[in-house]
């Protein structure tokens, strides 16, 4: 254990506490990237991110066997190589229980109808770590047996209730969990969701009318059925596994929350419609710093989606005007995994996507005015995931140096592919990628990659404080094997403060709230998401790295009702609660 933080809750009506009213600006002028500018963009906190190399010692350590986390994802295979087997799975954080501690649940397959084998749930696990990461799985009870074959979702509070309900993403028809205090009941009928046979990948929940309620999109792979399972293969007689092109295309699915426990498909009129599309990861963020919250989806052999959010939940694409659509040849490419975050401190949402093998990972540099260049190449990031398929991905600051580093969860979906493929294997090792600033990424291998570089066919990834230390580890998921728990034991370069958020006038999470930390004369913004990675989710408490700083000078949050409200002069190390102040407050 590396020092219990103090957790203060901030109440809404505290004296240092200020509301105003909700401010935008105009974007800045587009950025023209040189090595040059890059070299020299971040100033004093890029030389403060650089003044180590390699580590003393590996920061991750594999703690699956001690946590009581024994989750062996279900693929449902039974020797046919049906499509679904090489996809899933995503793994979710969230507080399931209520006791403010991050729970996991990880989506599940099951055996495919008249099939061999036996169901499989979804399968939950409770935090109850004390300085160690300890879990204990979730009974029957909690009603998690729904007997649907899924593949990833997302946790908020749909009804309003105050904990954590779930929308899992599944084949045919998605499922919403309603939480009912140490029980999750399948109310996806009263819900009203679509039923279609279509092959449910990941979600999103998001307020995006802004009227306090949590809506959701859902991307959808593939039309694909058991009955038109097609005959795919490399040598003309020994099946494989097909080819996203082999399949229909299947649109996301835009569900608009009533506020009464139904939901209305607005898929269509609110310009989310697209037929042709393959869509695996789902990533929120704040395009044009309006308040608004935007979508950003990753396509698999089609171009990806950037949604534009009107503010009144309406949208429009835009992903292929702002150069996020395609690679810089203008060709489509495997998306898998995605996320947004500003990670270069420009004030604006970059995007990273994961994709197949030999096509490397893209990382999308918001240059502002709705204009991205991917500039993956000018990293390790580029040329480091040439030979890997990338899936779970996400930006987090694992060594609290105030910069957001990268980790990929890696592995082939094909167990033949070292037969026709010599650089390219089905087990993979997971990578980290530390930022230098000034948007430098570099990759740690070796020794210093710890136990990240034990090959697995890793799928899903999120990150969460699991054991309450102030720093951020990172569960995996495994496609057709065992989950991997890695505790972060590194050394710190760098003070740290959690940021829970408590809405009021909006979603109880905060859910597309906005917050600007300024600490040793640095400010670092955040928005708090649900969704990302590959079909997973990460923890909604914000984690700040703070360098060397040894106070936080403010915190500023705009809400997504618009309100701001700013707390000064902060001790670093801790956990913040903050509640929504009433309006006029």
């Amino acid at each position: 254990m590396k020092g219990l933080g103090t957790r203060v809750t901030v109440a809404a009506l505290l004296a240092f506490a200020t509301v105003l009213a909700g401010c935008g600006g105009e974007a800045p002028e587009p950025e023209v990237e040189t090595a040059a500018a890059a070299g020299e963009e971040g100033g004093e906190g890029a030389e403060a991110a650089t003044a180590w190399a390699t580590p003393p010692q590996p920061y991750f350590h594999d703690v699956t066997a001690e946590s009581g986390v024994d989750f062996v994802h279900d693929t449902g295979a039974f020797g046919e190589k049906w499509l679904p087997e090489t996809i899933g799975a995503g793994v979710i954080v969230l507080d399931a229980d209520g006791d403010d501690r991050p729970d996991l649940l990880f989506a599940n397959g099951r055996r495919f109808d008249g099939k061999p084998g036996e169901d499989s749930p979804q399968r939950l696990y409770l935090n109850r770590s004390d300085g160690a990461i300890r879990f204990e799985e979730a009974g029957p009870e909690w009603g998690l047996g729904i007997g649907a074959y899924c593949l990833g979702g997302a946790a908020g509070d749909l009804d309003g209730d105050g904990d954590h309900d779930l929308y899992l993403a599944c084949l045919g028809r998605d499922r919403v969990l309603e939480n009912r205090g140490g029980r999750f009941a399948d109310v996806t009928d009263r819900a009203g969701l679509t039923d279609a046979y279509e092959f449910g990948a990941g979600a999103v929940l998001f307020d995006a009318d802004h009227d306090g309620d949590l809506d959701a999109l859902a991307t959808r792979y593939v039309t694909w059925t058991p009955d038109d399972d097609l005959f795919c293969s490399l040598d003309g007689s020994t099946k494989t596994y097909c080819t996203p092109q082999t399949y229909p295309g299947a649109s996301p699915r835009y569900y608009v929350n009533r506020g009464d426990g139904t939901f209305e498909d607005r898929t269509e009129a609110a310009g989310v419609l697209f037929p042709a599309m393959k869509a695996m990861g789902v990533a929120l963020l704040d395009l044009g710093d309006d308040g608004h919250v935007d979508v950003a989806v990753a396509g698999d052999t089609q171009p990806n989606l950037l949604l534009k959010n009107d503010g009144s939940g309406n949208f429009e694409e835009v992903g292929a005007s702002s150069g996020m659509a395609y690679s810089s040849l203008g060709t489509v490419r495997g998306g898998m995994g995605i996320h947004a975050a500003d990670y270069d401190r420009s004030g604006r949402d970059s995007v990273v996507i994961t994709y197949f093998a030999q096509e490397s990972s893209g990382l999308y540099r918001n240059q502002g005015n709705e204009f991205f260049v991917d500039v993956a190449g000018r990293t390790d990031l580029g040329p480091g995931t040439l030979t890997t398929l990338g899936w779970g991905i996400f930006f987090f600051d694992y060594d609290l140096d105030g910069w957001l580093d990268l980790f990929l969860a890696n592995g082939h979906l094909d167990p033949e592919v070292e037969n026709v493929q010599q650089r390219v294997r089905y087990a993979q090792p997971q990578q980290l990628f530390r930022n230098l600033g000034g948007g430098e990424l570099e990759e740690l291998a070796g020794e210093a990659a710890g136990d990240l570089a034990e090959p697995r066919v890793a799928r899903g990834a999120a990150y969460a404080d699991f054991d309450g230390d102030g720093d951020l580890d990172v569960a995996v998921s495994t496609n057709g094997g065992p989950a991997a728990i890695f505790e972060n034991r590194g050394p710190r370069y760098g003070h740290w403060l959690r940021v829970a958020l408590r809405g009021s006038e909006s979603n109880r999470d905060g859910i597309g709230a906005r917050v600007a930390v300024n600490a040793g004369g640095v400010t670092q913004e955040r928005m708090v998401e649900t969704g990302g990675s590959y079909l997973s989710q990460n923890e909604m408490t914000l984690t700040f790295g703070l360098g060397e700083a040894e106070r936080v000078e403010s915190v500023v949050v705009r809400w997504p009702s618009g309100a701001q409200q700013e707390l000064t002069d902060l001790p670093v190390d801790q956990m913040v609660e903050i509640e929504e102040a009433a309006a006029g407050n």
